[in-house]
């Protein structure tokens, strides 16, 4: 990484037409002169594929096609020819938290600035000490969860992401799928923000000037791989093993040494032997417990041993939706909290206490989503800690905050979307005999960091949707 980053900056980290690529504030306005012609343009810019089941194939190719120009540029020094990219294991223990070492030193031997610094990275806290903070008060913030999953794809409850067209945002981001978290919170948690100037990787537009951009990719592909191999199944449609030009659009398309370019699919990247790509350690997190049986055994429904239940059970699988509460309308999060009211219509209400009273262990109750819509902002360098009648629930992340408002972005404008699982809460309703009763949900929103006079963060709309199980 110091050999490809020092050749192709120049050998400081000042660039040959004297930009300082390490202190490039955000919003980015990447220096780039001259531009690259328009054909250039239209086939590899503006690809990158998030809120999407293409986020993670995508990013493998991408990848893979920078590890062949990096491996190039070191072969051609005399090192190595089996060069790869490392990965950063932010969950491999004590102190893999921190940014390694390599990063943080300002110079090399003989006072050679090292190109792997940069001096915009703020760090989760704000105060350069950069690491990845897992735990807030106790609670857990950034996690491996997503590999718990089962299912692919899905708009709650998966690893990998909705189903999309190409898409640089998409329609929602499901709680603890790989996109959502980590890779969402270790982007914001590096870069960070100090006086409204975002660090590079809390910006998607400037986020890969940084080298650990890298690093982090790497890993966050390794999650897809230890998924795998677990005996998870990718996507089988059409559309996602041939990607968006199976429906008429893009094509993914990358670079390579000398001159060549490399146009790939999900199904070209998919399987790792075939590519001769690995990784030395594909251990995350432990086996899933069969959340299904405990959350009946909770409510007090018996298991019947005929009954065959598993985590796909409550994974969603296309399972239908019903929109059955939501708040008054738009809002700005505040300093401090910021707080709604979710009003339940009896209808809604009706089906959900229903699906408690018909019961069983063939039957599951709904599972309860609360939904944070058309987020908006200018900033993305931000954690919202959410809650539900005083009870934690969880944090998102909101990288990628500013392009997804903007109207001229591929989402229109629309913002981001959050989905944030509350059956324990709704379950727990139930079991106080609380849950006919029930009328509206007290939700209150907390920022990590200051929203300062020039930053505004908008809600369109918190709603809860019942998925029948």
């Amino acid at each position: 990484m110091v050999v490809f980053c020092r050749n192709s900056r120049g050998k400081s980290c000042r660039g040959p037409d004297g930009i300082d690529w390490n202190t490039i504030k955000t919003p980015p306005k990447v220096p780039t002169s001259p531009l690259p012609p328009t054909d250039i343009k239209d086939k590899y810019w503006n690809q990158c594929q998030h809120q999407s089941w293409y986020f993670a194939p995508w990013h493998r190719g991408y990848l893979m096609a920078l590890e062949m120009q990096i491996r190039a540029i070191v072969t051609e020094l005399n090192g190595p020819d089996d060069w790869a990219l490392p990965y950063w294991n932010y969950f491999g223990g004590e102190k893999e938290n921190k940014i390694p070492p390599a990063f943080t030193q300002r110079f090399l031997e003989k006072d050679t600035p090292n190109p792997l610094f940069v001096t915009e990275r703020h760090g989760p806290d704000n105060d350069g000490n950069i690491y990845i903070k897992l735990f807030k008060d106790g609670k857990p913030r950034v996690t491996q969860k997503c590999e718990l999953k089962t299912v692919y794809t899905g708009d709650q409850n998966c690893f990998g992401g909705p189903e999309t067209e190409f898409s640089h945002y998409g329609k929602i981001f499901p709680e603890e799928s790989l996109e959502t978290n980590p890779h969402n919170f270790v982007h914001n948690d590096v870069g960070g923000v100090v006086t409204g100037n975002e660090g590079l990787m809390s910006d998607p537009n400037a986020a890969a000037l940084d080298p650990i951009f890298y690093l982090h990719h790497c890993n966050i592909d390794r999650m897809w791989a230890a998924w795998n191999a677990k005996g998870n199944s990718n996507p089988s449609e059409t559309k996602w093993l041939g990607g968006p030009k199976e429906i008429g659009e893009r094509e993914f398309v990358m670079p390579l040494p000398d001159g060549k370019e490399w146009t790939y699919t999900p199904n070209d990247v998919t399987n790792l032997d075939a590519l001769d790509y690995s990784y030395d350690n594909l251990k995350t997190e432990k086996v899933a417990v069969d959340i299904t049986s405990e959350r009946l055994e909770k409510l007090g429904i018996p298991i019947l041993d005929h009954a065959k239940l598993t985590e796909s059970t409550m994974d969603n699988n296309e399972k239908p939706t019903e929109l059955v509460a939501a708040n008054q309308g738009s809002f700005e999060i505040k300093n401090a909290v910021t707080k709604t009211t979710v009003n339940f219509s009896d209808k809604g209400l009706k089906k959900v206490s229903t699906s408690f009273l018909k019961a069983s262990a063939e039957e599951i109750p709904d599972r309860i989503y609360l939904v944070l819509e058309n987020v908006k902002g200018n900033i993305n360098a931000n954690t919202l800690e959410v809650s539900v009648n005083n009870q934690h629930i969880g944090f998102i992340s909101l990288f990628g905050l500013r392009n997804a408002s903007l109207d001229d972005s591929h989402g229109g404008g629309n913002g981001l979307s959050f989905s944030l699982d509350i059956t324990n809460i709704i379950d727990e309703l139930h079991l106080e005999n609380d849950l006919e009763n029930l009328k509206s949900l007290d939700v209150a929103i907390t920022p990590d960091n200051e929203i300062l006079s020039d930053t505004k963060i908008t809600v369109g709309r918190i709603s809860v949707y019942r998925e029948k199980q």
